[in-house]
């Protein structure tokens, strides 16, 4: 498994907005939203996805805490318990 390291990056200003990519499709959001701001913005839970970003696994600890930055690539798996 190989786990994120956060490189020091320039966060756009918030409200300004900054295209990156979720799941192979361009998308344009607002700067300064992190990670499960963006997956609530969606309608997923954060607590029920996995989140790959620039090719590295996002621990579920940390999406809160991550602000994305311009021209990001995420994939976004929601997880779905069934019984």
């Amino acid at each position: 498994m190989t786990v994120a390291i956060h490189e020091p990056r320039d966060v756009a200003p918030i409200g300004a907005l900054i295209a990156i990519t979720i799941n192979g499709e361009a998308r344009r959001v607002a700067g300064g939203i992190t990670i499960a701001a963006l997956v609530a913005e969606i309608g997923l839970n954060p607590k029920k996805v996995a989140v790959e970003r620039n090719l590295e696994i996002v621990p579920r600890s940390t999406l809160a805490d991550v602000m994305l930055c311009e021209g990001e690539s995420l994939e976004i798996i929601h997880i779905v318990g069934g019984g």
